[in-house]
């Protein structure tokens, strides 16, 4: 029996294309323009000569992330957050979250104290917008990594591995890899993992949309969103590699 095709020709288990183009903007001391699909956003990393009050003192850098979606990148015109005072709740979960996953493969130590910020910027949304700014940070940290040891700042790249994020989903009885709007919106299970390139969870947010779900299914789709996340970082390798 021939695979039921997604609403944008995919096979269930097929990533969307997936483009990662590095050196995007000219002062940042890493930039990556980070397309899934029809999901592009810009991801920055900044290096400053401080940490915060916390980290002061013990010879450990620190790295933290920002996010932020332009008013059009959605169908529908979006608020910026500076006209309503406070930001958006939503914003706040995914740049903790992006900051976590990135800090999970940093040694510290080897960076010294100094703090790489990364800034994703969301300029078209089309479902995964927290996958892609995790897999295209990494990037971006990298390349920002790569600057300090070129101009003998510090010894050695500080990243003890790879970390990439997807999302997964079971929408009309099928478990799907990389999910686009329409799919999401219409999804009875969501899921978003963020793992490293060996196989470790970092974060796992699953939830039952309406309903709850059987462990076969959490099982199936975490074992999909390692499938996806080992093919997100054989991508990052080979953008890195490109540029050796």
């Amino acid at each position: 029996m021939m695979e039921k095709l997604r609403v944008d020709g995919r096979r269930h288990d097929e990533l969307r294309k997936v483009r990662l183009t590095r050196d995007y903007t000219k002062y940042a001391e890493g930039s990556v323009l980070v397309e899934f699909g029809d999901t592009k956003l810009i991801c920055t990393a900044s290096v400053e000569d401080r940490v915060p009050s916390f980290k002061k003192g013990s010879g450990e850098g620190w790295v933290t992330a920002e996010y932020d979606m332009l008013p059009r990148a959605t169908q529908v015109r979006n608020i910026r957050d500076r006209n309503i005072l406070k930001i958006n709740a939503r914003s706040n979960e995914i740049q903790r979250l992006i900051g976590r996953a990135l800090r999970s493969v940093v040694d510290f130590k080897a960076l010294g104290e100094r703090t790489i910020t990364i800034d994703c910027d969301v300029i078209q949304a089309d479902g995964g917008t927290r996958s892609a700014a995790i897999t295209g940070g990494f990037i971006a940290l990298m390349d920002a990594c790569s600057y300090l040891v070129n101009n003998k700042i510090i010894e050695e790249i500080p990243i003890k591995d790879f970390v990439a994020a997807i999302s997964v989903g079971f929408v009309e009885d099928m478990e799907l890899l990389d999910l686009c709007y329409a799919e999401d919106s219409n999804a009875t299970v969501d899921m978003n993992v963020v793992m490293t390139s060996t196989g470790q969870l970092i974060e796992v947010q699953a939830t039952g949309e309406g309903s709850p779900f059987d462990r076969e299914v959490f099982d199936n789709l975490l074992n999909l969103a390692q499938k996806g996340i080992e093919e997100l970082v054989e991508i990052q390798k080979n953008v890195l590699l490109a540029k050796e």
